[in-house]
């Protein structure tokens, strides 16, 4: 008949027991001995861990199949099978076609911020931040295509501030940093989709400084242009003189 390891346990902490007990009881006690007491503890602490690692064995060796390995279960001999369709992992479920993709109901890009983001000067702030540490560089800091790693003779990105990229709506900004183009690799991996839209209002925040019609200016930043192009016209030519 088979036995459960507990009840071996057991006979043998009695066992133990018995031996630290064999003492005639006012015995003296040699200050050399160890205590019986300490030593039934450590054997029974020893023992109830031998047990329990017995007892996760059937666990550890169940029979299985590792990832990507041979099955005989199966008629295409695949252990792993595939997900049936529509199925989403864990914490990849993209209902808002727009923020995640860039593109809209009709198949184009978008021309402004999906609803889920709120332009602000949080946003443009943390845009140029991302756009510092990623983007700038190969397209520099001014969006001009003349980044650091260009100037050491790598090739060089159009410039944010030319007519094809000042005509393409937000949307294709965020799609190229998702899907890459051209030499530039995907950047989905590296930057939250809430990123790569804050680098895209960036992005058009770059443009429109170089681009920024007189009309759409403040009140102070004409009077500042005016006071800058007087001053400029009334500074001294060296090349006019003879």
């Amino acid at each position: 008949m088979r036995t459960s390891p507990t009840s071996g346990i057991a006979r043998i902490l009695v066992g133990v027991r018995g031996a630290c007990e064999a003492q005639p009881p006012g015995a003296p006690r040699s200050p050399h001995t160890p205590h019986r007491g300490r030593n039934l503890g450590v054997a029974a602490l020893a023992l109830v861990s031998l047990a329990g690692a017995g007892c996760r064995q059937g666990m550890y060796n169940q029979a299985k199949n590792r990832p990507l390995s041979r099955s005989a279960f199966y008629s295409d001999g695949l252990s792993s099978r595939v997900p049936p369709a529509g199925t989403v992992a864990r914490g990849w479920l993209r209902e808002d076609r727009i923020f995640y993709t860039g593109i809209g109901p009709d198949g184009k890009f978008v021309s402004a911020l999906p609803t889920a983001v709120t332009f602000d000067r949080a946003l443009l702030a943390r845009g140029r931040q991302r756009f510092d540490v990623f983007c700038s560089p190969c397209h520099g800091r001014q969006g001009n295509g003349q980044g650091m790693i260009v100037q050491r003779g790598f090739k060089q990105p159009p410039s944010y501030h030319i007519d094809r990229l000042r005509s393409q709506p937000l949307g294709y900004f965020f799609d190229v940093m998702t899907s890459g183009f051209g030499e530039m690799s995907s950047y989905a991996s590296q930057v939250p989709a809430e990123d790569r839209w804050a680098i895209a209002a960036y992005v058009r925040t770059l443009q429109f400084s170089r681009n920024a019609p007189f009309a759409a200016l403040t009140d102070a930043d004409r009077a500042a242009l005016e006071t800058a192009a007087a001053a400029s016209a009334a500074a001294p030519n060296p090349e006019a003189h003879p």
